[in-house]
């Protein structure tokens, strides 16, 4: 009797203690996935496949209101105070209004790869933040119709015991983490408008070896003469199924008396190479500085440890299927 009451009592405070809620198209009433959800002063979380979203209180007591983003979508505001169960955004026409659509094309092609650079060198690694967001810039060297077929992206694994590390058949540590893949328009040199507006997003584990290639072929992403970025964007660990899981940006730690927020570091690391000789990496802070990008290089970041290294570039690779004259 005094057990029952007591798991009725956690479970009453558990539930009291966060709202969940979900983020819905306004004219098709279908879930939004992966939303961005900003809190204000760099803090923030991302709505799952079903456009569900935790927002914690007792967590975030300072919070007043939240600022919800997605691509294709309106921007939202909305206060805390009362958060609904249900919040609709309302689709962007103009953007819509720029997705080309291209018939199949049943022409001949062949495939041209640009490999991933590869390295299992934890300290040649950037550490992926749920703010983070890493774009790749690839340039379109002639005039060839081109389409986008995979995405290859290096990754490096730890192994659970460190003092094996170094050897290729140590047991590596598990992890199940979502990945979403935007795809922008070159706009003078930096990512500009989302070329597509579709989510793409794959899950990554242990298993998956020291690089995960990502076919996008039926996404029909066709390269601007200009070229384009491709971006990675770690939204959070899942569980067994791939249903990501609410995932806390910060680690509070205790020191001298008051809490010290530190970054929540998700696997797997993604390892940065000095061989190629351009910037083409961008960074931006997703709940940050007004999500503007910069460039990865000098300057940028002087405490980071890969840029003291000469590490600037993500080795991201793709494979491209060029379409032969008609």
């Amino acid at each position: 009797m005094y057990r029952q009451a007591y798991l009725l009592v956690l479970l009453i405070l558990s539930v009291s203690s966060f709202s969940q809620t979900k983020i819905l198209d306004s004219q098709t009433k279908h879930p939004v996935s992966y939303a961005t959800i900003s809190f204000g002063n760099g803090q923030g979380v991302f709505a799952d496949d079903e456009g569900n979203f935790i927002f914690t209180k007792k967590i975030y007591p300072d919070v007043d209101s939240l600022f919800i983003s997605a691509l294709g979508f309106k921007d939202l505001n909305i206060s805390t105070e009362s958060l609904p169960k249900i919040l609709e955004l309302t689709p962007h026409i103009d953007q819509l209004d720029e997705i080309i659509v291209r018939a199949k094309l049943d022409r001949k092609y062949k495939e041209e790869t640009i490999k991933p650079y590869l390295d299992d060198d934890y300290y040649k690694c950037w550490l992926p933040t749920i703010e983070s967001e890493i774009a790749v810039f690839f340039n379109n060297e002639d005039d060839k119709l081109k389409k986008l077929s995979e995405i290859h992206f290096p990754i490096a694994l730890e192994s659970v015991d460190w003092k094996k590390r170094h050897k290729s058949n140590a047991d590596k540590k598990p992890f199940s983490t979502l990945f979403k893949v935007n795809v922008y328009y070159n706009d003078k040199g930096k990512p500009g408008k989302p070329l597509s507006f579709q989510n793409i997003v794959f899950r990554v584990t242990e298993k998956d070896g020291d690089q995960f290639t990502l076919d996008v072929s039926a996404f029909d992403i066709y390269i601007p003469a200009s070229g384009l970025f491709v971006s990675l964007q770690v939204l959070g660990y899942t569980d067994q199924t791939g249903k990501l899981l609410p995932n806390k940006k910060y680690k509070e730690i205790k020191s001298g008396g008051s809490l010290i927020k530190i970054p929540t570091n998700f696997r797997p690391l993604l390892p940065f190479t000095d061989e190629i000789s351009e910037n083409n990496t961008f960074i931006k802070r997703v709940f940050l500085h007004g999500n503007q990008w910069t460039p990865f290089k000098k300057g940028f970041m002087s405490d980071s440890s890969l840029l003291q290294a000469g590490l600037t570039n993500y080795g991201m690779g793709i494979t491209l299927k060029v379409y032969k004259d008609e």
